[in-house]
């Protein structure tokens, strides 16, 4: 099957998505109508990609018979100007679709728990693991998604230490996935006198946040140590044991919570976390073999890698993995991260499409 008759069978499902959904009959099956308006969204940006592909094939065909019948001089070279024109958008456009038909990831709109810690530079790592904290949880709300804090731990200058915290809404793992890895910050700290550029990092770890099914937990694991919960400088500290912490005793993984009064929702947000660790380990040890093939360019698996430099100076943004730089930080702090996003996206379905 051609290109051009695969978009036409997507056009004949999507067709039959839209009746189905105007059955009147359908309004007493939500699940089934929840998911066809799903599947009808995912299908929407290849139906367009279809629409436009089709009038440009039309054209093309339409100029070439003028072409063909001869005739008319200034038509035929009108005809064959534009026809020059349409088949190079024509070219663009399969281009275009190819990336499109690549199978969209099933994990894409699943919960993430993101963990946010600060690395090298003192005070000022933590300063700047506030502004990723800020600068993702505005995302969050531009994108619409929920927000809860599982842990937060802060610095005595107003930054932050560590901070975890779950997301959920459409497309979050799809949108976030690529942000795990070294951030490197450039600028003159606010506690520097003499206005020296200094480089400081934190690192940002993004998990899948997973279900009982795809994560099997031995309760003989686990140590469990229930402790006071603190505030930040001195304020608002918990005189009872609510806070948690859990060890895997297998993997030496160490978990916390102390966001909760209640120790039993400590308990069950630290579990959620300890399992999406536990799945990201397992993921990542699959991955070790494909990894060891071939070097991702935007996901290589090794979190110590430096991802991106934000330079506050020259108000740049740079991603290493795939060589952009924009000059927008300013409002990239703020939480306007879609055109990096989008880009990351691109270069990895682009990496697919080479690879198959």
């Amino acid at each position: 099957m051609d290109l051009y008759e695969k978009l036409k069978s997507i056009k004949e499902k999507y067709d039959k998505i839209n009746e189905q959904l105007s059955d009147p009959k359908l309004v007493s099956d939500q699940q089934r109508y929840v998911s066809l308006n799903k599947e009808r969204s995912d299908l929407t940006g290849l139906i367009n990609a279809y629409n436009e592909y089709d009038y440009l094939v039309k054209n093309i065909s339409g100029n070439q018979e003028i072409i063909d019948a001869g005739g008319d001089n200034e038509l035929v070279e009108i005809a064959e100007h534009e026809l020059k024109e349409l088949k190079e958008k024509k070219i663009e456009m399969e281009e275009k679709i190819k990336l499109l038909l690549i199978p969209k990831d099933p994990d894409d709109d699943k919960s993430v728990i993101v963990e946010i810690r600060a690395g090298t530079g003192g005070e000022e790592a933590g300063l700047f693991a506030a502004d990723l904290y800020r600068m993702y949880s505005r995302y969050a709300e531009i994108r619409g998604w929920k927000k809860e804090i599982i842990d937060f731990s802060e610095t005595g200058l107003g930054g932050i230490k560590e901070v975890v915290f779950s997301l959920g809404g459409d497309g979050v793992f799809g949108d976030l996935k690529f942000e795990s890895g070294v951030h490197r910050v450039q600028r003159v700290p606010a506690t520097e006198a003499s206005g020296r550029v200094h480089t400081s990092a934190a690192s940002v770890v993004v998990l899948l946040e997973v279900g009982d099914v795809e994560i099997n937990i031995d309760p003989n694991d686990l140590r469990i140590d229930v402790y006071r919960s603190g505030g930040a400088g001195g304020q608002n500290v918990n005189k009872v044991e609510t806070a948690i912490r859990i060890t895997h005793i297998p993997t030496g993984l160490v978990v916390q919570c102390q966001d909760e009064r209640s120790q039993l929702k400590n308990r069950q947000k630290a579990m959620k976390v300890l399992k999406a660790r536990l799945y990201d380990m397992k993921l990542r040890e699959q991955n070790s073999e494909i990894a060891a093939q071939r070097k991702l360019m935007v996901k290589s698996g090794d979190r110590s890698d430096k991802i991106r430099t934000y330079n506050f100076p020259q108000n740049r943004v740079t991603d290493h993995r795939i060589g952009l730089t924009l000059y927008n930080l300013s409002e990239i702090i703020e939480g306007e991260i879609a055109e990096l996003i989008e880009k990351l996206k691109l270069a990895d379905r682009t990496e697919k499409l080479q690879a198959s």
